[in-house]
């Protein structure tokens, strides 16, 4: 038997006017889910502790089977492993954003904070705008890492795990409300938006309409992680296939193999097919029992505010993902069972993550179950199956 979960980061969602009151997943054109619903299992699961903050970083251990209350230290040692960082246990991380700011002539504290993502930059001009930064900025405490798109790394030596608001969590609010109380870090990134926004990669990205990646925002600090091995624990030898930094580094913290695909970016248009294909050679051709298929857009889509992309990305990750592996899966004869979930919900309303419960669904190839007409937040609400531990999920797949 061979086991995968579709993982669509934030792609849960809540009822939209525009939509006719259907909610992302419910409006988008899904055939594949369509026709598996009816013969899953399909319910609700609470992904998100309770008192823990709804992120990627929760919400992915505890779909991973690892519980966020025993093994969660913050989100950036996270992505450190995935950067290939050997965190000292003094050491603390720092996710480091590149953002987009209001660029007028009102002090840093009045800026408006516009889009955490700088529209999607690449790596290759993040990292030329880091360097800067790292130029000016870094000492012997201090130290900078380029990461994937707007997400980066700052290490502080011997540093404290403070409090830090996600920039997500805030767009369109002014960034002196939400700046550091740590004076160093204060600083830092009041000091990184005189050096980017006078950036010739910046003035460049401004002339073409796009936004300016023109400061740093720093957030999810965290100490050094310890994971269990994932085949120690579920005997399973797994792999996993993400763009992001946090879920290949919570692969190289769980001893799973990191498997990369050409062209996927974490972005809308990313490589689903490649990240198809990947996850069935891992299965068929490579040895592996499981495997972990994550998907950013959806969630980068919540984010934005954009419904029609959001659906647009859902669409995608049906047609061009789950359908293409589906088949390679079903044309090899071999017996699998396969999840397709949400982490956590990204509503279009607020534009960030919630704690909601997030509907999943259980595809066995050797039985049919009593399923439901769609795979959706309303129809996971209905079926009456809830599962109030998220990290005990992986045990119903491998059950």
């Amino acid at each position: 038997m061979k086991y995968v979960i579709v993982l669509g980061d934030g792609l849960a969602d809540e009822p939209i006017e525009e939509l006719g009151g259907l909610t992302p997943l419910e409006y988008a054109g899904t055939p594949t889910l369509d026709a598996m619903a009816k013969v899953s299992e399909i319910g609700l699961a609470y992904t998100i502790p309770g008192g823990m903050s709804p992120g990627s970083d929760t919400a992915n251990l505890s779909v991973l089977g690892y519980d966020p209350k025993v093994y969660y230290t913050g989100r950036s040692p996270l992505e450190a492993l995935s950067i290939g960082v050997d965190m000292k246990p003094d050491d603390v991380a720092l996710r480091t954003n590149l953002i987009t700011v209001s660029d007028g002539d009102e002090p840093y504290e009045e800026k408006a904070i516009l889009d955490h993502s700088s529209g999607e930059i690449s790596t290759e001009d993040a990292a030329v705008l880091l360097d800067a930064v790292r130029r000016e900025l870094e000492d012997d405490i201090y130290h900078f890492y380029v990461g994937t798109s707007y997400r980066h790394l700052l290490i502080w030596e011997k540093g404290s795990v403070v409090p830090l608001t996600p920039p997500h969590d805030v767009l369109g609010q002014k960034v002196g409300d939400y700046l550091p109380a740590d004076e160093k870090l204060r600083e830092m990134q009041k000091r990184s938006y005189e050096i980017l926004s006078r950036h010739p990669v910046n003035l460049e990205r401004k002339r073409k309409g796009l936004n300016q990646a023109n400061s740093c925002w720093f957030w999810g600090a965290g100490t050094r992680p310890a994971l269990t091995s994932f085949e120690e624990k579920n005997h399973k030898k797994g792999a996993m296939i993400s763009a992001v930094d946090l879920l290949k580094g919570i692969a190289v913290g769980a001893g799973m193999k990191n498997i990369a695909v050409e062209g996927a970016n974490g972005q809308l248009h990313t490589n689903y097919e490649g990240k198809a294909q990947a996850a069935a050679d891992a299965l068929l051709k490579d040895g592996f029992d499981f495997v972990y298929v994550h998907v950013e857009a959806p969630d980068e889509m919540g984010h934005q505010g954009s419904w029609e992309r959001k659906v647009q990305s859902i669409e995608y990750l049906d047609q061009r993902l789950i359908r293409n592996l589906k088949a390679s899966l079903d044309a090899s004869g071999e017996e699998y069972r396969m999840m397709v979930l949400p982490d956590h919900p990204t509503p279009i309303r607020v534009r960030t993550h919630t704690a909601d419960p997030v509907p999943f669904l259980l595809y066995d190839s050797t039985k049919k179950a009593a399923g439901q007409a769609a795979y959706s937040e309303r129809t996971g609400r209905e079926s009456g199956l809830v599962v109030q531990k998220g990290c005990e999920l992986i045990d119903r797949l491998f059950d």
